[in-house]
C-alpha cells in the first residue's frame, strides 16, 4: 500500500497530447511512467473541449500563443492520467525532457518523439500546486 502521508509523496497530471494519440506511442509513454516506478492511478482518454482547454492552459491567456494551443490540444483525442509516487512531479518532468522538443535530450518523451514547442506529445504538471488545479480539472 503506498504511504501518502510522505511528504515526498506527489501527484502529477499528465495528457499525452493529439500528436502523441496520433503517433500510436501511448503505451509506450505510461510504459515509461511505469518502469521509473510511478503509479497509473487514474486514466482515461478524451477530446477536450475549448472551455477545459481555456481553463486548462489560463496561465497563458494573455500570451501570443494562447490561441494555437487551444487549437492544438483541442485538434484531436487525448490520454489524461494521473501518476504518482515519490517525487512524482519532478520525475515526471525528468522523463518528459524540456518543453521545446528540439531541445529536449535524446531518452526523454519529447526528445523521441516530440516535433517542436507546442507538438510537444506531453504534458506534465510542473508544481504540487498546479498538478491539484489541474487534477481537480481533468477529474473532478
Amino acid at each position: 500500500m503506498l504511504n501518502t502521508n510522505d511528504d515526498s509523496f506527489e501527484r502529477s497530471l499528465i495528457i499525452i497530447k493529439p500528436d502523441g494519440v496520433k503517433k500510436k506511442i501511448v503505451g509506450e509513454i505510461i510504459s515509461r511512467f511505469e518502469k521509473k516506478d510511478l503509479t497509473i492511478e487514474k486514466l482515461k482518454m478524451i477530446k477536450i473541449d475549448r472551455k477545459l482547454a481555456c481553463k486548462h492552459y489560463q496561465e497563458h491567456k494573455n500570451k501570443s500563443f494562447f490561441n494555437m494551443l487551444i487549437e492544438y490540444i483541442t485538434s484531436g483525442a487525448v490520454v489524461v492520467m494521473v501518476i504518482s509516487g515519490k517525487g512524482a512531479i519532478a520525475r515526471a518532468r525528468e522523463l518528459m525532457g524540456a518543453t521545446d522538443s528540439k531541445k529536449a535530450k535524446g531518452g526523454t518523451i519529447r526528445g523521441d518523439f516530440g516535433a517542436d514547442i507546442t507538438a510537444n506529445v506531453i504534458h506534465g504538471s510542473d508544481s504540487a500546486e498546479s498538478a491539484k488545479r489541474e487534477i481537480e480539472l481533468f477529474f473532478n
